[in-house]
């Protein structure tokens, strides 16, 4: 029988359609279940949407629907996002799925026959948007911390369940299982928090009708808190499933959710006689200048927004590099700082050594040898990084043998020695590299693969193309703010001149144009690339002095049409004042065509 691997998100609220801060725990969940697969488990992987409440219910009349056709709605627009972006659960779990009433149901029914539930009256103050009560001690001033809005204090008839009786327990539980909440220092808060003591939970809800009917008592609405948990295990009451239950699962969730599902959950699952999770793991948020993403904050980004503009690897990588996950610290999300990694990791970096690489095992061919390259990949720390949950340290040292790799092929130089060795250990070093991102880059680690897939290998076509550096500043610290470097001077940003993409050239060809004083036609390789340039450059220059001439190339703009011949680029070149004496820009040194310049 293989090993099994059950991984579950937080299931997300649907009052508001999701956002990037959504996302990013989806995508390591996701990455986790493929990691998990890779290594050939069994892997049940679970998302979904929480429907019930009065916030739901609230937002529902808002929008002039009923709140079954508003969470119809809403929850479609989760299931877009993570499409969009790659994400690939096993179930999406709804809370208003009949087999969760079901399974909430007997639930409740088993906590009561353990003697763990009682009917009794609760005031306090509640934060309609967390759907919870909160105490003077949580919110001094009465205001509600994460949602900014005041505190409303509501009495009501209430069922309750006997949290208090279970505090020895999960303090026993801390203790022999350090694993079950991660990171450390959430796990020093839960522990310092339950010492204190426990409160009996309220569990129902008198106040709105959209819920689930509390089974012991119709009048009632189960709790969302309460009933919401328990999607979990109604994923795996599906036939075939079951197994995938207890010291398999891992719950993902934001240190917002961190108290209910280290406590109220631990605490549930005693009491109905049911085996635990194995880890809760409480990660940070991704933060927007330093707050929250959130709608009622207002600085809410669209997932699909994102991939449309920049492709469901770029976003899914930026995430996962920039922000330390395991350290459950939160990230703040920057745009400028996402297009910069997928200039010069994706495209620089991956892209490059994978189109070099490609185009010379094309014209050469490869033969196969003792990969001492690939020897210097530590694939083992890989898969111990991913189990610590250290997702950007995984991706540096992958990115860390794609260096070792360029570095290699720029010692070994194959385009003049034609060495058929070097590039099969290039070849292999490669399709490790795209086994071990296709959890993490799953649509480019699978382009990568199928060009690499057979010995008869064709040159790459471009797999990231680079991308122009977001107008404005969306997200830079004032630190970051360019200042004036000379006075007179109209200065830019740096992100403006991170937009060009400037490459060593070698002209190969030069022709005359046909009707043109003053311009040549140009054929020049770019490594393995080939383009054509019309230049002004006639009268300073013969055919004889441009041919095998290395110059610099300024090479994303758009093309334009000169004299019917498409000019892909434009050269650099110095001019005096009035224009009579002009001279090509040109590398000191003896340089690959291809290297960047910059």
């Amino acid at each position: 029988m293989a090993e099994k691997f059950y991984v579950t998100t937080a299931i997300d609220y649907v009052n508001a359609p999701p956002h990037i801060g959504h996302a990013y725990q989806k995508i390591v969940a996701d990455v986790l279940a493929r990691w998990n697969k890779l290594q050939g488990k069994e892997v049940l992987f679970v998302t979904g949407t929480d429907e019930h409440g009065k916030k739901v219910e609230e937002s529902a009349k808002k929008t002039g629907k009923n709140p079954k056709e508003f969470v119809d709605e809403v929850s479609e627009k989760f299931k877009e996002a993570w499409k969009a972006l790659n994400i690939k659960y096993d179930r999406f779990i709804r809370t208003t799925d009949k087999d969760h009433k079901k399974v909430v149901e007997d639930f409740i029914k088993k906590c009561n026959a353990n003697g763990d539930i009682y009917l009794g009256e609760y005031e306090g103050l509640y934060c309609t948007g967390c759907e919870a009560y909160y105490t003077e001690k949580d919110c001094p001033d009465g205001v509600c911390q994460l949602h900014k809005r005041p505190l409303e204090k509501i009495k009501e008839e209430t069922y309750f369940f006997r949290l208090s009786k279970y505090q020895k327990f999960l303090l026993d539980l801390y203790k022999k299982h350090p694993e079950f909440i991660l990171p450390t220092s959430r796990r020093n808060e839960i522990i310092n928090r339950v010492k204190e003591g426990l409160k009996d939970l309220s569990i129902t809800r008198t106040s709105f009708d959209w819920g689930i009917p509390f089974p012991l008592d119709k009048k009632h609405i189960t709790y969302v808190w309460f009933e919401a948990l328990i999607s979990y295990y109604t994923a795996t009451r599906e036939k075939g499933r079951e197994k995938f239950w207890g010291k398999l699962t891992t719950h993902l969730l934001g240190k917002d959710n961190t108290w209910f599902h280290t406590v109220y959950w631990p605490a549930m699952l005693k009491s109905a006689g049911i085996e635990l999770p194995k880890t809760i793991f409480n990660h940070g948020f991704l933060t927007f200048n330093g707050q929250k993403i959130s709608k009622s904050l207002g600085n809410a980004i669209s997932p699909v927004t994102l991939v449309e503009k920049y492709g469901a690897d770029s976003v899914r990588y930026f995430c996962l590099r920039q922000f330390p996950f395991a350290t459950g610290e939160d990230g703040d999300f920057n745009e400028i700082a996402l297009v910069k990694r997928y200039n010069d990791e994706l495209a620089n970096k991956l892209g490059n050594l994978v189109s070099r690489t490609s185009a010379l095992a094309e014209k050469y061919g490869i033969e196969k040898t003792p990969n001492t390259l690939v020897k210097k990949f530590k694939v083992k720390q890989i898969g111990k990084l991913i189990d610590n949950y250290e997702l950007d340290k995984t991706l540096n040292e992958i990115f860390a043998f794609i260096d070792t790799c360029n570095e290699f092929i720029q010692s070994k130089k194959p385009w003049e020695t034609h060495n058929k060795k070097v590039l099969y250990q290039l070849v292999e070093s490669i399709r490790e590299i795209a086994k071990l991102l296709s959890p993490f880059i799953p649509e480019s680690a699978e382009k990568i693969s199928k060009i690499f897939k057979t010995d008869k290998i064709k040159k790459a076509p471009i797999l990231f193309t680079k991308i122009d550096v977001p107008a404005g500043k969306p997200n830079l610290n004032k630190s970051e703010e360019p200042k004036e470097i000379m006075e007179g001077v109209t200065t830019i940003q740096y992100a403006d001149f991170e937009k060009l993409d400037l490459r060593v050239a070698e002209i190969q060809n030069v022709e005359n144009i046909e009707g043109a004083d003053k311009l040549y036609k140009l054929d020049i390789s770019i490594g393995d690339e080939s383009r054509t340039i019309c230049a002004g450059i006639k009268e300073f220059y013969s055919h004889d002095d441009l041919k095998g001439k290395k110059i610099i190339v300024l090479t994303n703009l758009v093309p334009r049409k000169l004299r019917g011949i498409e000019s892909q680029g434009m050269l650099l070149a110095a001019s005096n004042k009035d224009h009579t004496s002009i001279s090509l820009i040109t590398p000191d040194i003896d340089i690959e065509a291809g290297s960047v310049v910059g």
